[in-house]
């Protein structure tokens, strides 16, 4: 399950940071020269969008949750059928591991042995908990919105959807024991897109080395915050390497002496013509878009034929949690045996041997599975 993403000084970038515009909203003619006017900005309606979507879903999973008529505790029970699962279970204030694969989390083994490949998409659509809602849906606000403002619903729209499905991509090859929700990927797929415009836009920026640093070290500090256990750091690495691939593809801007020339005084005939892209331009947009389509192809080709990722790569677990002292990596599933025996079931958990024993009459696989997560935990 993918964590509460923190964006840390976000803003800061926008200070930073001067696009020019490529189309122009209006030629008008003076003496012989045609003017050219700043180009409108789009209306950023698409984000703010998938925001409300991702808060629908959530409130949609909640009511399926259902967590008094499933589970044996719950918090805010005055939310009824809204309240969430103990902290014990899910600590984000959200609902049960069970609801979420009923609505479409990434589980490997469906993706795999029974064909549920649309779990790569509709995972990010889908979060743990209220905590995990907030902070991706800030950090999609403060991102995405400039971004779309300056280069349209349609490129930024597929930017985060197709980032977010590398995401998944990468986590489904790496983790395949547990369960990942949220749209932690295509939020990495953003600041991978402005990072990538960036560089490939260089020339047209102002204090471009104080937008380059300042944007390097919110990406490391969210990359570092995923080697925390419980946090789909993969998730976060696919989705930023293809939003950064994608950046070049998708937010590659004309040079300004090609904008120049288009729009000089009418009689003006240049010695030698102006190319609309730079060299460099054109090489990173070729690269990428050859890097990108192999990738994601061989990647998917290799999630259905069931490969494992960390047979191939026997550190790259550490790119997702490091062990400490303070805190361990494991983390299989819980499984634990349950006897009833009258009123009285007896949960014993498979993994540490620990049991208990409640006063319950025909309880229901979720309440026997919160049982099992509560003693296992």
């Amino acid at each position: 399950m993918a964590p509460p993403l923190q964006i840390l000084s976000t803003n800061n970038t926008n200070n930073n940071v001067v696009h020019p515009i490529s189309i122009p909203v209006q030629n008008q003619h003076y003496n012989g020269v045609r003017e050219v006017k700043h180009y409108k900005k789009w209306f950023p309606w698409l984000i703010p969008f998938f925001v409300v979507a991702n808060v629908v879903v959530f409130v949609v999973t909640m009511y399926v949750n259902d967590c008094p008529s499933n589970s044996v505790s719950c918090i805010a029970r005055f939310l009824r059928r809204f309240s969430f699962q103990p902290l014990k279970e899910n600590p984000l204030l959200g609902p049960s591991s069970l609801t979420l694969q009923k609505m479409g989390a990434l589980d490997v083994n469906k993706v795999i042995h029974m064909h549920q490949g649309w779990r790569l998409v509709t995972c990010m659509w889908l979060h743990g908990g209220v905590f995990h809602l907030l902070a991706n849906m800030l950090g999609i606000l403060f991102i995405g919105i400039r971004l779309e403002q300056e280069f349209g619903f349609v490129l930024i729209g597929l930017l985060f959807v197709i980032s977010g499905f590398g995401g998944s991509l990468l986590s489904a090859l790496f983790l395949q024991a547990n369960i990942s929700v949220g749209a932690s990927g295509a939020l990495f797929g953003l600041l991978g897109g402005m990072l990538s415009e960036l560089i490939t836009n260089w020339s047209m920026y102002d204090n471009k080395f104080a937008a380059f640093f300042t944007l390097v070290i919110i990406i490391v500090v969210n990359l570092a915050i995923g080697i925390l256990p419980h946090v789909d750091n993969f998730a976060h690495i696919g989705g930023f390497l293809t939003g950064f691939l994608l950046g070049f593809v998708f937010l590659i801007r004309p040079q300004f002496g090609w904008v120049n020339q288009r729009y000089a005084r009418v009689d003006y005939s240049p010695t030698r013509a102006k190319p609309k892209f730079k060299k460099y331009q054109c090489v990173l947009w070729v690269l990428s878009l050859i890097i990108l389509i192999v990738g994601l192809s061989v990647g998917l080709v290799a999630l259905l034929r069931g490969v494992d990722a960390n047979d191939h790569c026997s550190w790259c677990h550490y790119l997702s949690c490091v062990p400490t002292s303070k805190w361990s990596c494991h983390t299989e599933a819980a499984y634990c045996l349950s006897n009833q025996l009258g009123n009285q079931l007896n949960v014993t958990c498979s993994s540490n041997g620990k049991s208990g024993t409640y006063l319950m009459t025909d309880p229901t696989s979720s309440q026997i599975q919160q049982l099992c997560t509560q003693i296992c935990n």
